[in-house]
């Protein structure tokens, strides 16, 4: 799977004292992992399928002629690779014509992945394991499930600090187990709901077939179903509307 060998990639520089870090232009950090992954997961895509388009966090976009785009996202969550945390992933989603239809969340230094494409159920993957339906949650109220989110600094940041308050208050257990793992407990039936006030594309393309054919939803904070609002609410499905509620501040 070309996910893993990108995170193959990332796992070279994982917790070495020598890696370099830059910042761009947005002051994020970058480090040549990301840049070296994601170039091996853009030839790879255009050696199988030179017409279509990929959109990365690190490189300009390709343009295509087929109606597939590619978006990548090499280092899911580079604050905790270059702090040598293991909670950092790589994503690979694929839209045709606007539609999400595929995704893959692979955590290099767990060893754990999910996948999933339209009509063909989620799957996770341990190690070398064989491929097992991957789940969510049966909770049906917040109070009885876990809540994730990435950084409680991004909900200030976006001014919206007391919908925080309301999810935490409201949940039954909550932790900071960011970036897409957070994503990846609530498709595997670990997690209730993980919210983000902030995203880009890339960190949610992948995020909603997997999500849908797990059993669960993904959508914005206004619970449409869609990955280009700049925010994401991925749950079980069954606390769908009542973390919608919180959010807003009706529930």
């Amino acid at each position: 799977m070309v996910a893993r060998e990108a995170g193959e990639i990332t796992l070279r520089y994982f917790r070495r004292d020598d890696l370099r870090v830059d910042h761009k232009q947005d002051d994020s950090p970058v480090t040549i992992a990301d840049r070296e992954a994601e170039q091996h997961l853009r030839d790879r895509i255009a050696d199988a399928f030179p017409k279509d388009a990929i959109v990365g966090e690190e490189f300009d976009d390709r343009e295509g002629t087929s109606g597939y785009r590619w978006i990548l996202d090499p280092i899911d969550g580079t604050k905790s690779f270059i702090s040598g945390v293991p909670l950092y992933g790589t994503l690979i989603g694929v839209e045709h014509n606007g539609e999400c239809l595929l995704g893959v969340i692979s955590m290099p230094a767990l060893g754990e992945t999910v996948y999933a494409e339209t009509g063909g159920g989620a799957w996770y993957v341990h190690g070398n394991a064989e491929p097992t339906p991957a789940k969510v949650s049966s909770s049906e109220h917040l109070a009885e499930g876990l809540f994730c989110t990435t950084a409680v600094g991004s909900f200030g940041e976006t001014d919206r600090l007391p919908a925080y308050d309301r999810l935490q208050a409201e949940a039954r257990v909550t932790r900071t187990w960011g970036d897409c793992y957070g994503y990846l407990l609530v498709v595997t039936g670990r997690a209730a709901v993980m919210v983000d006030p902030i995203m880009n594309v890339w960190d949610a393309a992948a995020l909603k077939p997997i999500l849908e054919e797990a059993g669960g939803r993904f959508t914005d904070w206004t619970g449409q179903p869609t990955i280009h609002s700049g925010e994401g609410v991925g749950t079980n499905g069954h606390v769908h509307d009542e973390v919608i509620g919180l959010l807003s501040g009706e529930s």
